[in-house]
């Protein structure tokens, strides 16, 4: 890892705005996250933190303007436009979604394996010619998440905590500098869950990736999260210390119903 992928931050995203048809998605939005950070991006459905986190990555185009995103201190959106060093910095970053983007006919190893595509030729890929540094990556990968006995197994075959520690798995292997994960416990029984969320804690604290995590579960977001940002409206309403989420603050949020919010039952 580079000086500058440790030092800059993460995502730094200045007065953002996203408009679908009559819909501000997201209404002028500033947040950044630090390196190293472990952030919680809460809201209301259709608040805008999916539509967030995928303009971070250059998936989701925003307003022309002046919106700027930058990523690891390069430039990945201006003016409406992603700009040439987006592939760049999305090979640092490692995607998480909630319904896995596993190749399903392929064994869960091979899936892991394309996490390296990204540093070697096609071809190798197409032949399945993996390095055997590589090789051995994905298995120490695998085991780390604790998968490495369905490595052989068909990715469709897996239940989806598997596939999803098999993503986390692709991830390591990419030799991304930060995770961003949309709703990755969203599909998951509360077991599975929980042992993904300790998985990004772990890559967040042990190995000092910055993770940027959406979350319906308030609750989650307080456990393992130090820091939260939340959206409703498509602008920011609280950016904070998990702690500071107090029944005021989550009403502000979420509405007199709030303790919908919360996945598992309050203490």
């Amino acid at each position: 890892m580079t000086t500058a992928v440790a030092t800059a931050p993460v995502a730094s995203v200045k007065g953002v705005s996203k408009t679908f048809g009559a819909r501000k998605a997201l209404d002028q939005v500033s947040v950044e996250v630090g390196a190293g950070e472990m952030v919680a991006l809460i809201g209301p459905s259709g608040s805008g933190k999916s539509t967030l986190l995928r303009s971070i990555t250059g998936l989701q185009s925003i307003d022309g303007g002046q919106g700027v995103i930058e990523v690891f201190g390069q430039t990945v959106q201006k003016n409406g436009r992603l700009t040439g060093d987006v592939r760049g910095a999305r090979g640092k970053l490692g995607m998480i979604f909630q319904q896995f983007n596993l190749v399903g006919r392929l064994s869960l190893f091979s899936n892991v394996m394309l996490g390296a595509l990204g540093r070697l030729p096609g071809w190798r890929g197409l032949l399945g010619a993996w390095p055997q540094a590589d090789k051995d990556k994905a298995m120490a990968a695998l085991h780390r998440v604790g998968v490495s006995d369905y490595a052989a197994q068909r990715a469709n075959t897996l239940s989806g905590g598997q596939q999803q520690r098999g993503a986390i798995a692709r991830a390591i292997v990419q030799g991304a500098s930060a995770i961003l994960a949309d709703e990755p416990v969203a599909s998951l029984d509360p077991v599975s869950a929980r042992k993904v969320m300790e998985l990004l804690v772990e890559l967040n604290e042990r190995d000092g990736l910055g993770v940027i995590v959406t979350l319906h579960q308030v609750d989650y977001a307080i456990r393992y999260c130090k820091r939260v940002v939340a959206l409703k409206s498509g602008k920011v309403v609280y950016d904070g210390p998990s702690s500071g989420l107090d029944t005021p603050t989550l009403i502000d949020i979420y509405g007199p119903e709030y303790q919908d919010a919360f996945w598992e039952t309050q203490a």
